[in-house]
């Protein structure tokens, strides 16, 4: 039997070594480059999911991150400067505490480092956060925040999608002053978005000829409008206007048919552009109310698009017509952003300072933290539709100048 041939080890030159490390080193760098493009892109947010805002949270915000996280991985991940990622979502309830808030958006980006954030809902969580965005460096596109107070504090990497209090109130006051108004009464929830559009809606009447006959504040969380209503009524007011969140809107809306409040013109917001104030007051019982909305399916293909999307998603459940719209367009933008600048929050900070945005609203254009693209607009339900009415230039319908007895 032959003997084996005894193992010699293959001697290489030292060139040969050389290289061979070389290419083991070339190796061992691009392995964690290819895990990096893999890496899901983590995106934190809290939101509320109980307490007193989760009633606007879970109609104009959350249901839209889940959307657009769904559409993103569907189409292989974010685009993340030519390289696709998937959305990965890290969120939390807020439990409608500001302290959590703060806690928890203090956590996202000082200890996990998540890549992104996306906003909490409304005026005062925002505010609370707005600050720890520019401590640290990551750009927040709130689509719930209404507030003079958070564009005078200058904060470069905070950016508000809304129109704030003095476009909204002034379109609200030019349409009522167009169309033979002359009195006024408003309540308003004593509060920061209460408050401000209040203080807005003050400086708009000035030289219009409409004069308030009345004005009260209420707390957050009322059970009962009727005493202020009743008080109303004997006024005679030709416009009622209530900044309202979505329960004391609804509250409000229900208690005035019951006193039998019904003046020319109704305005009460936020929570008039939810499917579920035409649900609960009936269509024919919400037709020609007045309040705070922005877009339609109507406005735009991209809007039709997003409304059939959403619709679809969430099993027949509408986005509402004002802020829905603006947390989608601030989702196209961040996504724009990134697929411009990658993960850069800076890049991505400028690239959202200094771009005009094409978005399912129109164009938008920030000047500091304010979108100035988008002017102050007023809808009204019609025909089980909440239409653009003011200004007409905008307009998806024709303004019906005289309310229809409650039904």
């Amino acid at each position: 039997m032959a003997q084996p041939t005894p193992f010699k080890p293959v001697q290489k030159s030292r060139r040969q070594i050389i290289q061979g490390a070389a290419a083991a080193v070339g190796a061992m760098s691009f392995a964690p480059g290819l895990m990096a493009q893999a890496a899901p892109v983590r995106v934190g947010y809290a939101m509320a999911r109980t307490g007193p805002w989760t009633g606007g949270a879970q109609v104009s915000q959350e249901p839209n991150y889940l959307l657009w996280a769904e559409q993103q991985n569907a189409a292989g991940g974010l685009d993340v400067k030519g390289v696709k990622r998937k959305i990965e979502l890290i969120s939390s309830d807020d439990r409608s505490d500001t302290e959590t808030v703060v806690r928890t958006y203090e956590k996202l980006m000082g200890s996990d480092k998540v890549d992104l954030v996306l906003p909490p809902w409304g005026s005062n969580a925002n505010f609370a956060v707005a600050p720890l965005a520019n401590r640290f460096g990551y750009p927040f596109l709130a689509p719930t925040a209404l507030s003079k107070r958070l564009i005078e504090m200058k904060l470069p990497y905070f950016f508000l999608l809304l129109q704030q209090p003095a476009p909204m109130t002034n379109a609200l006051v030019d349409m009522l002053k167009a169309n033979g108004c002359k009195t006024l009464a408003c309540i308003y929830v004593d509060d920061l978005f209460g408050l401000e559009n209040f203080a807005a809606l003050k400086v708009a009447l000035q030289g219009s000829g409409i004069q308030m006959v009345e004005d009260k504040s209420y707390p957050g969380g009322v059970k009962d409008l009727s005493p202020v209503l009743r008080s109303i009524k004997d006024k005679n007011p030709d416009a009622f206007v209530g900044f309202t969140y979505p329960p004391d809107t609804i509250l409000a809306s229900k208690q005035a048919k019951e006193v039998g409040l019904n003046p020319k013109f109704f305005y009460a917001s936020v929570g008039t552009a939810f499917q579920l104030y035409k649900n609960v007051m009936t269509p024919a019982g919400a037709e020609g109310v007045l309040g705070m909305g922005s877009w339609n399916s109507k406005t735009s293909p991209g809007a039709k698009a997003y409304f059939d999307a959403h619709t679809k998603k969430f099993g027949g459940k509408e986005p509402d017509r004002w802020a829905s719209g603006a947390a989608w367009a601030g989702l196209e933008i961040l996504t724009n952003a990134v697929k411009a600048q990658g993960l850069d929050r800076k890049a991505i900070r400028d690239y959202v300072a200094n771009t005009t945005h094409k978005t399912i609203l129109g164009d938008i254009k920030f000047q500091g933290s304010e979108n100035i693209g988008t002017p102050g607009t007023v809808s009204q339900w019609q025909n089980g539709e909440f239409e653009v009415v003011w200004p007409p230039k905008l307009a998806t319908a024709k303004l019906n100048p005289a309310k229809a007895a409650w039904k």
